[in-house]
C-alpha cells in the first residue's frame, strides 16, 4: 500500500523522492502517461524491475473464450481483452558491461516528477555499479497530446568520477512475458504472446515490427526513430527479429561528459487496412514527430496544457493534499479521453489491463460530466463511440427479447462480454446512464449538429429499450423489474429507483428530440403514438416509498429485507463480494456503493430536501463502499444536506484512491471515475453546480477546513469561473456572451464587466448520521 509519505505534496507536481519496489506496480500506474489514444504505464526506462509492463492502444484487444458450466441462451460467447501491445519505452543501460539495475549495485538517489502542467515525466538517478562505477541518468518522456500516435523519450547519461564504456540499447519489444496473477475477479485476464509477427525492420537509426492479433484481426505497427549525441567516438548498430526491433549506441565517457539519445516512437493499429497502408501510416506519424522535434514536441505538449488548465483548473485553499489530488485527478481524466476519438474511455483508462481494459457505465455518469464543462469536444467523441456501437446494441437488444438498443455492461469493441447475468448484464441502467450524458453535453454546449446526427439516434433507441422492458399495471403505473441498480449487492430487483427514475428522463429527452427534430426521428421510425408512449410512460413511473419509515426504497421491498450483520462482519471481510457468496448480498440490506443516493444528485429534482435528508441518513447505515464510485457521490449529498464535515473526508477518500492505494488495487490502473469524483466532489458537492433542464444552479457551502474552492467551466460557449469562501460566492464571466445562472434558486446574470458576488447561508443543522461499524470514511486531519 502507498504510505502518504510516498509522494511530496506539491500543487502542481507529483513527486517521488524514493524508489521503493515493493509499491513499483502501483507507482507505474501514477506516472502513467497517455493521451486516450496510445497508454504508456510508468515503467522503468531499462524494463527491469517491473510490477506489470504496459502499453497499449486504445480499442486493441484480443478476443478469449467465456466459459461456462452450464450454457444458458442470452450468455456471450467471448470476451475481450486489452492486450500489451508493442514496448517501445524500453532503453538499456550497461555500465562498463554492467546492466544497469536497481536491485544491483547502490542506488545513491532516485526522483521521479509528473509534471501537471506539462505534460512530462522526469526522472534523475545516481547509480554505482557493482564494480564502483558511478553514473547519473537523467531522462524525460511524454505522450503527445498534439500528435496522438506519438510517444517520446529523451534520455542522458553522464559519467560522475571515471571513464566509462557505455552501451545504450533502445528497443521495440513485443510480446513481453507479463507476471502471473490470480485471486481477485477484478484484475484482467492476461494473454501471453498475443501478437504474430508479420514484419520486422531495423536500419541506420530507424526500427519497425508489425504485428496482428490471431482472433480479434487487429493489426499493430510500431515504429521509432533515434537522434543521438554524444563523444567521439560514438558508435551505433541496428538489428530486428520477430519480436525484437534494437538500436544499440557505444560510447566513451569521460568525467562530465554525456551520452544523450531522443526516441520518437509511432503506433498506428487498424482492424481493416493492410500492412502496406498501416506502415505507411506509422511511418508518417513518425516522420511528422520527426519534423517537429523533441523540444518542439515539449513545446506542443506545455502550450496544449496551458489552454487546458487556463480553463479547467480547481483551486483549492486549506488542505494542500487535495489541491494536489485534484488536479492530478483533472490530469489523469483528461489523459484517459483527450484523444480517444470515437474510442471507449476505459475504466483504467491507458494506466493497466485492470477490468480487462473494459469501458463500463463509470465513463458515462462520472468521467464525462467533468470533460462536458472542461473539454466538451472528447465527450462528443465518446458519444460518438457509442452511436457506432448501436449496431451490437440493438443486435443484443434483439437477443434478449426486447426492442430499441441495449448497451452492453462491459465492453471494448461494442458487444457485450460479462458473462455474468444478474449484477452484469442486468445493470440495463447503462442506457440511461448513456441518455443523460448525452442530454447534459447538449444543454452545455449548444451543439445543434451533434443532438441532429447522433443525440436523436441515441435517445430513441435507449428509449425504446425501457418501453420495451418496462410494462403498465392495472393501475395504469409502469413498472421496470428485474433489473439492477448502480448498487451490485442487490441483483434483480423490481422498480430500483435510480434505474426507474433515469430511464424516465431519457423517455422524456427521446420525445422532446423528435418533436425538435421530425425529419431525424422519421427516418429512426418514430410516429407520434410511439413518443407519445414514452410520455406515458415517464409520467407513470413508479417510483417505490415506505411511508411507515419515511425514505424512499432503493427498490421495491428492499427496506423490508433482514440488515446485513454489520457487528458480525470483520473489517478483513471487505469487500463483501470477496468473502460471502452473492445469494447472500442479495437478499439482506447492505449496499455495495451508493444507488439512491446517487440517484438524488442526478435526479434531485424528484425529491424534496427533507427526503433527502431522511434517505441519506438511512442509506448511510447501510453503505459499505466496496466501490470506488461511491465516495463521491456520497461527498456530494452531504454536502447537500448540510453534513460538511462527512462531506469532506468522503472528498478526500475519492480523491486519494490511488495516490494513497485504498482499494489495495492501484496497480492494476488507476480508478479514472474516482479521480473525476474528486472533481464532482468539489464542484457538484462544495460547490452545489447543478445543470438541469437548461438552467445553471448553484448552491455552494464550504467545510470549515476550506478557506477557499474556485473552478472554471465552460457553458455554452462561455467561461464562467465560480469563487467561494465561508461567506460569499462571486461568479466571473472570464470570456464569452451574458449569461444567467442561479445561486440557491434566484437568478442573476454575469456579464464579462459585471461579476455577481451573492452571500452563501449557513446550512441547515441536521444530526450526524451513523455508517456500518468500522466503515466510516477516514477523518481528514
Amino acid at each position: 500500500m502507498i504510505t502518504d509519505s510516498s509522494y511530496a505534496v506539491d500543487p502542481w507536481v507529483l513527486r517521488e523522492t524514493q524508489l521503493h519496489l515493493d509499491v513499483l506496480p502501483q507507482s507505474e500506474s501514477v506516472f502513467a502517461l497517455s493521451n486516450g489514444h496510445v497508454g504508456w504505464r510508468g515503467n522503468l526506462d531499462e524494463g527491469e524491475p517491473h510490477g506489470w509492463p504496459g502499453s497499449y492502444l486504445n480499442g486493441v484487444h484480443e478476443l478469449r473464450p467465456l466459459p461456462y458450466a452450464e450454457a444458458g441462451y442470452g450468455y456471450p460467447e467471448s470476451g475481450q481483452t486489452m492486450i500489451n501491445v508493442t514496448n517501445g519505452k524500453i532503453i538499456r543501460l550497461l555500465v562498463d558491461d554492467e546492466p544497469f539495475d536497481l536491485r544491483y549495485g547502490r542506488l545513491r538517489s532516485h526522483e521521479r516528477v509528473l509534471d501537471l502542467r506539462g505534460g512530462l515525466l522526469h526522472r534523475t538517478c545516481e547509480w554505482t555499479s557493482p564494480s564502483g562505477t558511478t553514473v547519473k541518468l537523467r531522462s524525460t518522456r511524454l505522450v503527445s497530446l498534439t500528435q496522438r500516435a506519438i510517444a517520446a523519450i529523451a534520455y542522458e547519461v553522464e559519467a560522475e568520477d571515471a571513464e566509462v564504456r557505455i552501451v545504450v540499447q533502445s528497443e521495440l519489444v513485443a510480446n513481453e512475458q507479463l507476471p502471473h496473477r490470480a485471486g481477485d475477479p477484478r484484475v484482467a485476464a492476461a494473454l501471453e504472446s498475443p501478437l504474430l509477427p508479420e514484419e520486422h525492420d531495423a536500419h541506420d537509426m530507424r526500427l519497425r515490427l508489425i504485428h496482428c492479433t490471431e482472433a480479434s484481426r487487429l493489426r499493430v505497427a510500431a515504429a521509432a526513430d533515434h537522434f543521438i549525441s554524444g563523444p567521439p567516438p560514438t558508435r551505433t548498430s541496428s538489428e530486428s527479429s520477430e519480436d525484437v526491433a534494437r538500436l544499440t549506441v557505444t560510447s566513451v565517457l569521460q568525467p562530465g561528459e554525456v551520452l544523450r539519445l531522443e526516441k520518437l516512437v509511432a503506433y498506428g493499429w487498424s482492424g481493416a487496412r493492410s500492412l502496406p497502408a498501416v506502415l505507411d501510416q506509422v511511418e508518417a506519424a513518425l516522420a511528422g514527430a520527426a519534423s517537429t522535434g523533441w523540444q518542439g514536441l515539449v513545446d506542443q505538449q506545455r502550450g496544449w496544457l496551458e489552454g487546458f488548465w487556463s480553463r479547467a483548473d480547481v483551486e483549492v485553499e486549506g488542505d494542500a493534499e487535495i489541491q494536489q489530488a485534484v488536479r492530478f485527478a483533472l490530469f489523469h481524466v483528461l489523459q484517459a479521453g483527450a484523444r480517444a476519438e470515437e474510442r471507449a474511455i476505459p475504466a483504467k483508462g491507458l494506466t493497466g489491463a485492470g477490468y480487462d481494459g473494459h469501458s463500463f457505465w463509470d465513463t458515462d455518469t462520472f468521467v464525462l460530466p467533468l470533460l462536458t464543462y472542461t473539454f466538451p469536444e472528447s465527450v462528443a467523441e465518446a458519444l460518438r463511440w457509442r452511436q457506432s456501437t448501436l449496431p451490437a446494441a440493438r443486435e443484443r437488444a434483439r437477443q434478449l427479447g426486447h426492442h430499441g438498443a441495449a448497451f452492453p455492461w462491459r465492453t471494448i469493441e461494442g458487444s457485450e462480454c460479462s458473462g455474468y447475468w444478474p449484477a452484469g448484464t442486468a445493470a440495463f441502467h447503462v442506457n440511461a446512464d448513456v441518455a443523460d450524458a448525452v442530454v447534459r453535453y447538449v444543454s452545455a454546449t449548444g451543439d445543434e449538429e451533434f443532438e441532429r446526427e447522433s443525440a436523436v439516434e441515441l435517445l430513441v433507441e435507449t428509449a425504446r429499450l425501457w418501453r420495451s422492458l418496462g410494462h403498465h399495471d392495472h393501475h395504469g403505473r409502469f413498472h421496470i423489474d428485474g433489473v439492477t441498480g448502480p448498487d451490485e449487492y442487490s441483483a434483480l430487483g423490481d422498480d430500483n429507483v435510480y434505474t426507474n427514475l433515469m430511464a424516465q428522463s431519457n423517455l422524456r429527452a427521446a420525445a422532446d428530440v423528435v418533436e425538435r427534430h421530425p425529419a431525424k426521428g422519421a427516418v429512426l421510425g418514430v410516429d407520434d403514438e410511439e413518443a407519445a408512449a414514452w410520455r406515458d410512460a415517464a409520467e407513470a413511473m413508479t417510483i417505490p416509498y415506505n411511508k411507515t419509515l419515511g425514505v424512499h426504497e432503493q427498490s421495491a421491498d428492499f427496506t423490508d429485507h433482514q440488515v446485513w450483520e454489520f457487528e458480525g462482519t470483520h473489517p478483513d471481510q471487505y469487500p463483501l463480494m470477496l468473502h460471502f457468496p452473492y445469494f447472500d448480498l442479495y437478499r439482506k440490506q447492505v449496499v455495495k456503493q451508493a444507488d439512491l443516493v446517487l440517484a438524488m444528485y442526478l435526479r434531485g429534482d424528484a425529491f424534496t430536501e427533507e427526503q433527502k435528508a431522511r434517505n441519506f441518513a438511512y442509506y448511510e447505515a447501510l453503505t459499505v463502499r466496496d466501490s470506488s464510485l461511491s465516495a463521491c457521490a456520497q461527498a456530494v449529498m452531504a454536502a447537500e444536506v448540510g453534513h460538511l464535515r462527512l462531506a469532506y473526508d468522503y472528498l478526500g477518500e475519492a480523491a486519494l484512491m490511488d495516490l494513497r492505494d485504498l482499494e489495495h488495487n492501484t496497480r492494476d490502473g488507476l480508478h479514472i471515475a474516482s479521480l473525476a469524483g474528486t472533481w464532482i466532489a468539489l464542484v457538484a458537492g462544495f460547490g452545489g453546480m447543478r445543470h438541469s433542464d437548461g438552467s445553471l444552479n448553484f448552491s455552494p457551502k464550504l467545510p470549515e477546513k476550506l478557506a477557499r474552492l474556485a473552478f472554471t467551466v465552460q457553458v455554452l460557449g462561455r467561461c464562467l469561473r465560480v469563487e467561494i469562501t465561508d461567506a460569499t460566492a462571486t461568479y466571473t464571466m472570464v470570456r464569452g456572451a451574458p449569461l444567467e445562472i442561479r445561486h440557491y434558486g434566484r437568478p442573476l446574470t454575469v456579464t464579462e464587466k459585471s461579476p455577481q458576488t451573492r452571500k452563501v447561508p449557513e446550512p441547515t443543522a441536521r444530526p450526524e448520521p451513523r455508517q456500518p461499524p468500522g466503515r466510516r470514511p477516514d477523518r481528514r486531519a
